[in-house]
C-alpha cells in the first residue's frame, strides 16, 4: 500500500507543482497581452503624432515661402518693378536718358618697404 499511496501523493505534488506553474505563466500572458494591445500602440502612435506634428511645422513653412513667392511673382509683373531691374541690374534706360556710373575709390597702393631689395622695385615702378 505505501506504493499506492506514493503515487498518490506523486499525483498531488505534479499537479500541485503544475498550479504552481500556471499563475506565473498566465501572468507573463498577461502582461505580454498587456504590452501587444496598450504599450506598442501607444508608442506608435506617439511616434506617428511627432510625425505628423513635424509634417505640419513644415507645411506651413512651405506655405509661408508659397505666399512670399507669389508676392515677389506680383511685383514683377508690375511695369514699376520691371523698370527698376532693368536700371539696376542692366544699366538700362529710356531713350532721351544719360547714363552715368560712378566708380568706386580706387584701393590705396601697397606699400614697399624702403630695404633691400624692395628699394629697386620701387624706382622701377615709379619711371
Amino acid at each position: 500500500m505505501s506504493e499506492g499511496h506514493t503515487a498518490r501523493d506523486g499525483g498531488r505534488l505534479a499537479g500541485l507543482a503544475a498550479r504552481r506553474l500556471v499563475w506565473p505563466l498566465l501572468v507573463v500572458v498577461v502582461v505580454a497581452a498587456v504590452l501587444f494591445v496598450g504599450v506598442f500602440p501607444a508608442r506608435t502612435w506617439l511616434n506617428q503624432r511627432s510625425s505628423t506634428a513635424a509634417a505640419a511645422s513644415r507645411v506651413a513653412e512651405l506655405t509661408e515661402q508659397n505666399a512670399q513667392m507669389q508676392s515677389r511673382i506680383d511685383a514683377l509683373n508690375t511695369d514699376a518693378e520691371i523698370e527698376r531691374i532693368a536700371r539696376e541690374q542692366y544699366g538700362l534706360a529710356k531713350p532721351g536718358e544719360e547714363v552715368y556710373h560712378i566708380l568706386p575709390m580706387p584701393k590705396d597702393p601697397v606699400p614697399v618697404p624702403d630695404a633691400w631689395p624692395f628699394n629697386r622695385l620701387e624706382a622701377e615702378l615709379n619711371r
